[in-house]
């Protein structure tokens, strides 16, 4: 590691190309310039933090964004400035964008347990893939008033009062109520992207416990109120079900059947598959974006969020059993990757349980990736990623105790992932009793390019019974 008085080397390219950018602005007018300027100054200001003041994660992040905006900005200038003008406007532009991966796998600290990744270019690229959905994350993060702070750190007392006085923080399995049977949910054909499934729903019936703080608030969700899931079966005489659980921000049936691969998991592995929306995601989201709320600074919306998801998903378990299921499997990735461990926590009969890139630990999440302004605002408020961890123990995987047998447990995880670090899931393995575990050298969003995490999948379904 380079000594922090000499900054990283990596900080030349992006300082290089940003200097290009607004070098060649004025040359080209007005619109010119109020287009270079936004990827010149993000690549400029984080070339020169990266020589300057090394060591902040968050450089990264704004360094992938001014990449990735130049890039944006150069393909659609190649007629308008000449090929060669454009071309080295592109070039400069995707090498700042790769070492913000790079400077970032430089700062990151190795973790105990988890394999190094033999750093090259394909991984940079990777990396900053991750910082740029991270940037976008803390650009899109809305700072709250006093008031609002005040009131969640509120909310988060009284909710660990509540939950100590119940026993629940010992006992994090008693505050899940079993749910009531599906019987007759609405089932109406779809299709998306050339994949035809059926549209299942249904009245959540979902409530927080009494006294439960925010508790009108969640109710007042109107749209989270019905549950929605997509469906994929086969014909004939009974198969297998898998239960896909999506990620953060997906809950849409072109991002999510096409993230599961229908073409391999139904059509050549023959399963049965049901795809639920989570909370707040997809139509059961209370804005125009997907996943607001899900994960921020209400916090007591984010235990609704995941004791209603589990609740969910429980009474769609109920539903296949109806239909004469007879194995069924759970796999999540991301999100879903804790909503499934969770389900495995909860749920009897299960066949095997495969989780990939897992998120484990909301509240360290919550602080991790919050804006810098925000999460100082937070510990002024005395609102602290301890307290909030206790009123999640609840719904925390890494609290409950997994009814799963250890060899039909699964998990696969990123060496470099930066949206969920890698601890996670070396946490989750370690609670689960080291079951078996694939590691691939890569990031979050990219896993599906590697090929340890489908050589994972399909061994846990044949463990499960699921497939031969």
């Amino acid at each position: 590691m380079v000594e922090s008085s000499r900054g990283y080397r990596e900080g030349w390219l992006p300082l290089i190309a940003g200097l290009y950018w607004l070098w060649s602005a004025p040359a080209h007018g007005l619109p010119g310039f109020l287009v270079s300027v936004l990827p010149g100054t993000l690549l400029l200001g984080s070339g020169l933090a990266m020589l300057g003041m090394p060591g902040e994660l968050r450089i990264g992040q704004f360094a992938a964004l001014g990449g990735a905006l130049g890039v944006l900005a150069a393909l659609p200038a190649l007629p308008l400035v000449g090929a060669g003008h454009g071309l080295l406007l592109l070039a400069a532009s995707a090498l700042g964008f790769v070492a913000a991966g790079a400077y970032t796998l430089r700062v990151e600290t190795r973790v105990e347990e988890v394999p190094a990744s033999a750093k090259g270019l394909r991984l940079a690229a990777e990396v900053a893939l991750d910082e740029l959905v991270l940037s976008s994350n803390t650009l899109a993060a809305m700072l709250r008033s006093g008031g609002d702070l005040a009131r969640i750190r509120r909310e988060v007392a009284r909710a660990r009062e509540l939950f100590d006085a119940a026993g629940w923080l010992e006992k994090p399995e008693s505050y899940h109520r079993g749910p009531p049977g599906l019987e007759s949910p609405e089932l109406s054909p779809a299709a998306t992207g050339g994949i035809a499934y059926e549209h299942l729903r249904f009245e959540s019936g979902y409530e927080p416990h009494d006294e439960e703080p925010g508790a009108s608030r969640w109710l007042g969700y109107a749209e989270n109120r019905v549950a929605h899931a997509w469906v994929l079966r086969h014909r004939g005489a009974p198969r297998p079900w898998l239960i896909c659980i999506h990620g953060y921000r997906m809950g849409r049936p072109i991002v999510d059947l096409h993230a599961f691969r229908p073409d391999w998991l139904h059509r050549q592995l023959g399963l049965n598959l049901l795809l639920p929306v989570l909370p707040l995601h997809g139509p059961r989201a209370p804005g125009w974006s997907s996943g607001d709320g899900y994960l921020g600074a209400d916090v007591i919306d984010t235990l609704h969020a995941e004791a209603q998801a589990v609740w969910d998903v429980r009474r769609m378990l109920a539903w296949l059993e109806g239909q004469g299921a007879m194995k069924i499997g759970v796999y999540g990735i991301s999100l879903g990757g804790y909503n499934a461990a969770l389900l495995a926590s909860l749920c009897e009969g299960l066949s095997c349980a495969i989780v990939g890139v897992p998120a484990v630990d909301l509240a360290h999440l919550l602080f991790r990736h919050s804006p810098a302004m925000q999460v100082r605002e937070a510990q002024l408020h005395d609102i602290k990623e301890r307290d909030v961890s206790d009123v999640l123990r609840v719904v925390s995987p890494l609290a409950l105790t997994p009814r799963v047998s250890r060899e039909r447990r699964f998990l696969f995880a990123g060496t470099a992932d930066r949206i969920v670090p890698p601890e996670q899931a070396r946490d989750l393995w370690r609670h689960w009793e080291r079951p078996r575990m694939a590691w691939y050298p890569g990031a979050h969003l990219t896993f599906a390019a590697h090929p340890e995490p489908r050589a994972l999948v399909e061994e846990g379904l044949r463990a499960g019974g699921l497939t031969r």
